[in-house]
């Protein structure tokens, strides 16, 4: 099917174009012409009244959405009920994120993205694993009991995963020497988080091909005066990305321009830790037989630590882009160029180019998602 969308601006995810048309054959994006320009062939035409088109969103941090929590039920019904929650924020392509669980769930989540890759399932570009291999001095509101060592077995099962992209977040200083070369020589990325390392295990870590780092700031040690930690090992290193959950809760408005400034163009990500009350009405959830509560935008356990969050990824762009005075387009970069870039699919996603897959969104002059495109298939938000 060939689509024509008129009468908008379009962000091809470098400068924005006004009066533009965009014309979509099938998966892809066939041109990007002057407004006027006709398309006699199109089977539709969409009146995009003057808001902005740009690239779908990619969040590489996602462990729910629409009521459910991937360690539940780590399957593929469950992707696709957070795929379909996600989007109506502006998320068209994302990482379905384990929390660290026993050794079955990880297998089943595997599987399930495996599943989910062989399928082509709209919006799954591959998996998030954050953990088991985390330190439990740093365990936020992972339960410390399901930790455990990064044996063979489990590299073996990391680096014969058919998962699309694999994300695995560990601690660097629970790993023996050597292993984290071995995953990254198999293409699995290899971020930083929920440690106890300090700098100088951190740039070991890094050259030996730790990559990045996970939601920044949160569950790994601090910036100190005389101790820089895995947090200024992470600002100070320039091949480096970060993640960072832009909510005004898990980090401040200040921190968050902070970072950006100290990493270099294209190393800082907006992310979610997105939980199941977003895209739902929930008001809790049980983790690992907890209540999770949800108050005033926070998603809290009986002792107020922080259990993922409770936003969208234009939530993210939005907060970064107002509170965080980010440039409005620098933000959206952060949620699709920039992630597309690390996960090697910046000739496919982040862009809006002839060739590129059509994974869109158009969104308004308030930063409201009014429509996406995933590959094509249209969703009214």
């Amino acid at each position: 099917m060939k689509q024509l969308l008129v009468n908008c601006r379009v962000f091809d995810g470098e400068r924005v174009h006004k009066n533009r048309s965009v014309v979509l054959h099938g998966r892809h994006i066939a041109e990007i012409a002057t407004a006027g320009t006709p398309c006699p062939d199109a089977d539709r035409e969409i009146d995009l009244d003057g808001n902005l088109l740009a690239p779908g969103l990619i969040d590489l941090q996602v462990n729910g959405g629409g009521g459910v929590l991937f360690n539940d039920a780590p399957n593929p019904d469950t992707i696709r009920t957070i795929v379909a929650a996600h989007r109506r924020t502006g998320t068209t392509g994302l990482l379905p994120t384990l929390i660290s669980d026993e050794a079955s769930v990880t297998d089943a989540a595997v599987t399930a993205v495996e599943s989910a890759i062989a399928e082509d399932m709209a919006g799954v570009l591959g998996l998030h694993l954050e953990g088991p291999h985390l330190n439990p001095g740093r365990h936020g509101i992972h339960d410390e009991s399901r930790f455990r060592p990064l044996d063979d077995k489990a590299l073996q099962i990391l680096e014969g995963a058919q998962v699309g992209r694999l994300l695995v977040t560990v601690a660097p200083e629970t790993l023996r020497d050597g292993q984290i070369r071995r995953l990254t020589d198999n293409g699995v990325l290899v971020f930083g988080g929920h440690s106890m390392a300090t700098y100088e295990q951190t740039l070991e870590a890094l050259d030996e091909g730790l990559c990045g780092f996970t939601h920044l700031f949160n569950a790994m040690t601090p910036l100190k005066s005389r101790e820089p930690g895995m947090v200024g090992a992470a600002l100070d290193d320039s091949d480096s990305v970060v993640t960072i959950i832009a909510d005004g809760i898990h980090v401040h408005a200040a921190s968050l321009r902070l970072a950006i400034r100290a990493k270099p163009k294209a190393k800082a990500i907006l992310v979610t830790d997105a939980m199941p009350c977003v895209g739902s009405t929930l008001e809790s959830f049980e983790l690992f037989g907890q209540r999770i509560n949800v108050r005033s935008g926070r998603c809290v356990d009986e002792h107020g630590t922080l259990a993922g969050a409770n936003i969208g990824m234009i939530d993210a762009v939005r907060y970064a882009s107002v509170d965080g005075g980010v440039d409005r387009y620098e933000a959206l970069r952060m949620a699709s160029a920039y992630p597309a870039r690390l996960l090697g699919l910046h000739d496919q996603l982040g862009a809006i180019r002839p060739g590129y897959r059509a994974s869109l969104i158009e969104i308004d002059d308030d930063l409201r998602v009014v429509r996406n495109w995933i590959d094509g298939d249209m969703m009214d938000c």
